[in-house]
């Protein structure tokens, strides 16, 4: 049921919801904000929508009250869809999603608010985020309340880094295999971890593209042409740690972006965690 629910939410939110600040006050306020909309609709029934649908109490900065029906009508929207009031969004899902959306009315109401994570894209900036969102089925309504997360910070990469070499001081081996498994904690949205052997100048592990493995770090070029490996490589060779920027696929939003990376000696590794630049 968990599987069915998030590829509903999925269907359900890609135009939807809105809001990029920091995670953890997001999510406490957006959850509030369900909540005050539910306890406003089972009091008021359809005539909330109107609140709903203003600029009001159930606006909270970039989050905001939306409604959808179990047809795929939306009939609130405090934010960017209230364009769509009234229109049958379940039309702009591609057909897997359309099924499964159906598939997953026919599941009980009573559950509670329920929450889920998927990736769509930002209406604020057009890049593909990862999205949080909070909903619950009330009747044939569907309440939520969703905001974008906002990307991995640079104390974010740091900590990553921390973990990766300390993990590799330990167990070699295991970290290895642990990094390149891409399930064993060091792929963690936008930062990964990548493992350079200094004494061959191969990856040894990445934590997003296993094909480089065994390639020569010292070749490795930015999507432009500019060597990435080589000054890396250069840098390592007079010091113990650094960090170097250079332009780089994100993994999450599949775009070249500016991206900030970490460096560090391990032994005769050289250990890596980058972010992406906002």
């Amino acid at each position: 049921m968990r599987g069915l629910l998030k590829a509903t939410v999925l269907g359900w939110l890609l135009v939807f919801c809105g809001g990029q600040a920091q995670a953890t006050d997001d999510a406490t306020a957006a959850k509030a904000l369900l909540e005050k909309a539910l306890a406003y609709y089972h009091e008021h029934g359809d005539k909330a929508f109107a609140a709903f649908s203003r600029q009001g109490e159930f606006v909270d900065k970039d989050r905001y009250v939306f409604v959808v029906d179990t047809k795929g009508v939306m009939l609130a929207s405090g934010g960017p869809s209230s364009a769509l009031i009234g229109r049958d969004v379940s039309e702009v899902l591609g057909p897997d999603l359309q099924k499964a959306f159906k598939d997953a009315l026919k599941i009980p109401e009573g559950n509670g608010i329920q929450q889920a994570e998927y990736r769509w894209q930002n209406w604020a900036d057009g890049k593909v985020e990862r999205k949080h969102v909070y909903y619950q089925r009330v009747g044939e309504r569907i309440l939520a309340v969703g905001y974008y997360l906002p990307r991995a910070s640079a104390e974010q990469a740091k900590a990553l880094l921390d973990k990766a070499a300390t993990e590799l001081v330990k167990d070699e081996k295991g970290t290895l295999m642990a990094i390149n498994s891409l399930k064993g904690g060091f792929l963690q949205d936008d930062l990964y971890v990548f493992v350079v052997d200094l004494d061959t100048r191969r990856y040894v592990a990445h934590g997003t593209t296993l094909r480089l493995i065994n390639t020569d770090f010292g070749k490795v070029k930015d999507p432009d042409g500019k060597p990435v490996g080589e000054p890396i490589l250069a840098l390592m060779a007079t010091q113990d740690q650094g960090e170097y920027e250079y332009r780089w696929k994100n993994p999450v939003t599949a775009k070249v972006e500016d991206k900030h990376a970490y460096l560090r000696k391990v032994g005769h590794f050289l250990v890596a965690v980058g972010y992406y630049s906002p």
